[in-house]
């Protein structure tokens, strides 16, 4: 590897929209993000579901259609 050339890594402060807070290695002092593994549904497993129903549900309910 060539000396001189890669970037200098700090210990950063990673800071989530939900309150959760962690560090790590980066370029970066500080980070701020807006969904983390603490509150994504995939890692907490409460995923919503939201029945909006599809484009021939709202037709068929605009024109009153069984």
């Amino acid at each position: 590897m060539k000396q001189g050339i890669h970037p200098d890594y700090k210990v950063c402060k990673v800071t989530c929209a939900c309150g959760n807070s962690f560090e790590t290695l980066s370029t970066k002092e500080e980070l701020r993000l807006d969904i983390c593994s603490a509150c994504h549904p995939f890692f907490t497993g409460q995923q919503k579901f939201i029945n909006r129903g599809g484009r021939v549900e709202k037709f068929k309910k605009k024109f009153n259609i069984q």
